[in-house]
């Protein structure tokens, strides 16, 4: 049997000839093809600007400067997340002040936040885990009667809808992942978006080291002119080769979505009268793009979740455990964010477990991977 990958990206010929375009125009660094990207990606999220960055991690870094997250202010973000949720506020010398999530959709809460805000706290980063939409209004309602930055960790959320528009524009300020195991990639790569003007300007200047004329408008003129540094800056940009696959990749992204939603689809009506595993659904605010396709292998469940993962790989079957905790890496053990206990972050990180999905997963090979699965909870 062919071994059936938990996620495979979407690429074809139409990315190797965007590539092949832009080493044939002698321009391969940040430059026409990252701007492009840039718009088209800011009209799809329907936001007013955008700033290609390096990676999301990048982009977070930046969202959270641009929004006067300074040294020694708490910024709250969930444990339950890939670790640079957490590292993002870490590098700027701030503290994570780690909240819980809800159940239904592995985010924050306004209930959750609220728990553990500090006279100190600046800054909420709000996850979208797995494309899941996490619900913004309550959450915005508590940022503004507090003067709070709500920054939206949207890494995985490209093609995810919340109350009927694209989410990532009702926050302050958000990020976005373009690695290969999201939907839309550049191979590594991220995005700032953002309705602030002045906040954008800003991180345009500090991705390429907070120079006042870009690199593009440089290298572009015959005479260059001068380039004063105003703050110190950094080195975040993306390449014109990375953008050149992204706009193929933003062209097929609904095709993605779509294809993903009929696949969760198939596994829902699988395992829907199976009792002891809890599949992801869309929450009642909005659609997720099923980034992730996660279960929870709840007690009555024949096997437990390390057990199952093993059943699967016997069966030539990738899966991968669910969301990590990030309060239990060794990086933040002991570390003084851990305000409140995380009981929801904890029971879902030991107990969850995300299936193979992706755009050309064959059905003959998602009904391998449901068999695997009814198998061993001995239907």
């Amino acid at each position: 049997m062919n071994r059936i990958s938990v996620m495979k990206p979407w690429l074809g010929a139409a990315e190797s000839e965007a590539l092949a375009e832009v080493v044939a125009s002698g321009w391969v660094a940040q430059g026409p093809r990252t701007a492009a990207f840039e718009g088209a990606f800011a009209e799809h999220q329907h936001v007013q600007h955008a700033v290609a960055t390096s990676s999301c991690t990048t982009a977070l870094q930046l969202a959270l400067i641009v929004a006067g997250v300074r040294p020694g202010d708490d910024v709250v973000v969930p444990s339950f997340s890939f670790i640079a949720t957490a590292n993002a506020p870490t590098y700027l010398g701030a503290r994570p002040v780690f909240a819980d999530v809800e159940e239904s959709t592995g985010n924050l809460s306004a209930d959750t936040v609220a728990a553990v805000l500090t006279g100190k706290t600046t800054a909420i980063i709000a996850v979208d885990q797995g494309g899941m939409p996490l619900d913004l209004e309550p959450l915005r309602h508590l940022c503004d009667e507090r003067g709070i930055a709500l920054v939206e960790d949207a890494a995985c959320a490209a093609g995810s809808t919340y109350r009927g528009n694209p989410v990532g524009g009702g926050a302050d300020v958000s990020a976005w992942s373009f690695h290969p195991r999201k939907l839309l990639t550049t191979g590594e790569g991220g995005m700032l978006t953002t309705n602030n003007a002045e906040w954008a300007a800003r991180a345009r200047r500090l991705r390429e080291h907070a120079m006042d004329v870009s690199a593009a408008e440089r290298h572009g003129s015959t005479l260059a002119p001068q380039e004063h540094y105003g703050e110190v800056g950094y080195n975040f940009r993306m390449t014109d080769l990375q953008a050149a696959v992204g706009l193929v990749q933003l062209g097929k992204l609904d095709a993605m979505v779509q294809r993903r939603r009929e696949l969760a689809q198939r596994y829902r009506e699988a395992f829907g009268g199976m009792s002891g595993l809890r599949c992801a659904r869309d929450p009642e605010h909005g659609t997720s793009n099923f980034q992730s396709f996660w279960v929870e292998v709840l007690p009555e469940f024949r096997m437990d979740r390390e057990q199952l993962i093993e059943k699967l790989a016997a069966d030539e079957i990738s899966a991968r455990r669910g969301i990590m905790a990030a309060h239990r890496q060794p990086a933040y053990a002991g570390h003084p964010g851990m305000v409140s206990p995380l009981p929801v972050t904890e029971r879902l990180t030991d107990n969850t477990l995300i299936l193979p999905l992706y755009h050309e997963l064959a059905e003959h090979e998602q009904d391998r991977v449901i068999s695997s699965v009814l198998t061993a909870g001995g239907g």
